[in-house]
């Protein structure tokens, strides 16, 4: 029986996947696996038989990454599963951008009470008047799974898009219209753009990476929207650019003490991935990732361990996270071959400072191999599955 810890509420889409051979809830103890959304796991003690960590969304900053990495735990996420939700809402953040909306509306409700509100609103509302984004160019910072959405939708609404993204995989550019300007320069991004929008993971590199000198480099009158994480604009050279004008809004997804009641910027409370339909396929996607590493040693959107699948093709498996050193690989077949058993598949890849292997074998391995291979320094964890 395989254990399974919810440590959040998950969308009950994902029990089925879970129905048969599993206890699966929010009280089990020392779990093979965990599925969480935002609970913070730092200070959460790791039990001695847990394997993986599944993320129902992008973000991993709750998780400990370091910690697990070392135990050999793999940690999941689910990158594309919430990805129309903050597309939409990203959407909607260019023309909350664009016109004054926000204030707008506030304004009539202020209204409330007083007689004859039709004519107060036609008398009052040119002090909300807006642009459009027709014919304007959007910069998109990062073309992942989120981004390259919204390069699309925005191209389509009669925006000149530019993207840049120097890591952007080949699934993500075939996803790009042709429409989309790759943009290999960030500056020359940022300097051509009436409106900016960020889709990029928070990093040691990334962090406060919209600030006073990139601001500097930008178009009088842009607007910023960041529906990725709080921490990538530094909110005080924000502010600043905002009170001069440099930066006509700035519409965000993280609000904190420090942003509001500034006009011009508009804080949404953290809505981007909040609908039934996100939470359902990040659930369902997390899950199949867990079930299918717990059932069968198969790594899929990882964040610390190499991507390594595999079909079953014979009766015994053995996967070995290890560091990415000379001769791990070698080390681990020879092994197994000096005691005759033979190798029927074997797959491995590599991901910086780690390696990741799965080898199928028509017979068992015996305890003492096991053993054996235990010993050996540069593997982390080495599981046996039938």
């Amino acid at each position: 029986m395989r254990t399974v810890l919810k440590l959040n509420s998950i969308s009950p889409k994902a029990d089925h996947l879970f129905a048969e051979g599993y206890e699966y809830s929010d009280k089990v103890e020392n779990p093979d696996g965990i599925m969480l959304r935002s609970f913070a796991m730092h200070e959460y003690p790791i039990g001695s038989n847990l394997l993986a960590v599944a993320r129902a969304g992008a973000g991993v900053n709750n998780i400990p990454i370091p910690a697990m990495t070392e135990k050999g735990i793999v940690v999941f996420n689910t990158p594309g599963a919430n990805a129309n939700a903050v597309k939409e809402l990203a959407v909607c953040a260019l023309l909350l951008g664009s016109r004054k909306i926000v204030a707008g509306i506030n304004w009539v409700q202020s209204l409330q009470g007083q007689t004859d509100v039709a004519k107060l609103v036609e008398k009052g509302k040119g002090q909300f008047v807006g642009g459009e984004i027709e014919g304007k160019t959007l910069g998109v910072l990062g073309l992942g799974a989120i981004g390259a959405k919204v390069a699309n939708a925005a191209s389509a609404l009669g925006m000149t898009v530019l993207g840049n993204d120097p890591f952007i995989s080949v699934d993500n550019a075939w996803m790009l219209s042709r429409k989309i300007k790759h943009s290999k320069d960030r500056d020359e991004l940022i300097s051509k753009s009436d409106y900016i929008t960020i889709h990029i993971p928070l990093t040691p590199d990334t962090k406060n990476m919209i600030n006073k000198d990139t601001i500097a480099k930008m178009k009088d009158g842009v607007v910023i929207i960041n529906c990725s994480r709080g921490e990538l604009v530094n909110n005080d050279d924000i502010i600043a650019a905002i009170k001069s004008g440099k930066v006509s809004r700035y519409v965000t997804d993280f609000p904190n003490e420090q942003l509001l009641g500034i006009d011009n910027i508009i804080t949404i409370p953290h809505l981007g991935a909040s609908t039934p339909e996100a939470e359902d396929n990040c659930a369902v996607m997390a899950a199949e990732q867990l079930a299918d590493y717990l059932e069968n040693g198969n790594i899929k959107n990882s964040v610390n361990f190499p991507a390594v699948s595999a079909p079953r093709t014979a009766p015994y498996r053995i996967t070995i996270a290890h560091k990415n050193v000379p001769n791990a690989i070698a080390t681990a077949t020879k092994h197994i071959g000096d005691n005759n058993i033979n190798i029927a598949n074997m797959v491995s890849a590599s991901r910086g400072d780690l390696g990741y292997m799965i080898i199928d074998t028509d017979t068992e391995l015996t305890p003492s191999i096991v053993n054996d291979l235990k010993s050996v320094p540069e593997f982390i964890r080495i599981r046996i599955l039938k």
